[in-house]
């Protein structure tokens, strides 16, 4: 009966020991995904680092673009301040010249004015006197 008792023991574990060996396959398939599961993770976390990196360049470029565009702009302000007080001042001081030249005419005018009315005046007197 003893013979029995541990062929049965044995006939049990047999069973025991192959799904033993089944589940050790089973974890050598997980382990084996999970190793390809992480590799693909670190190939993952590669390619994430360097498109930080690249978004980081990016931004770094877009600050210096932004910075240069500003002093640029800034300086173009300047000048187009600076030229449109000097077009201002010049067409001031032409309308300045106009009006010296108009008063001097003004001026000339009434002088010839003033000679026409005394010729006039003598040449009444002169034919008055006739």
């Amino acid at each position: 009966m003893e013979n029995k008792d541990s062929e049965s023991r044995r006939k049990r574990m047999k069973p025991d020991e192959e799904e033993e060996g089944a589940i050790s396959d089973s974890e050598k398939a997980q382990n084996e995904e999970l190793e390809t599961f992480v590799a693909g993770s670190e190939e993952v976390e590669l390619a994430v680092a360097h498109i930080l990196e690249k978004i980081e360049r990016f931004t770094q470029l877009v600050s210096e673009l932004l910075g240069s565009g500003k002093a640029m702009f800034q300086k173009i302000g300047d000048e187009f301040e600076e030229r449109m007080i000097m077009v201002h001042k010049e067409q001031i001081e032409k309308w300045q010249e106009e009006i010296r030249e108009l008063r001097m005419l003004d001026a000339s005018n009434e002088e010839a004015n003033a000679l026409l009315h005394n010729a006039r005046g003598l040449l009444h007197h002169a034919h008055a006197d006739s």
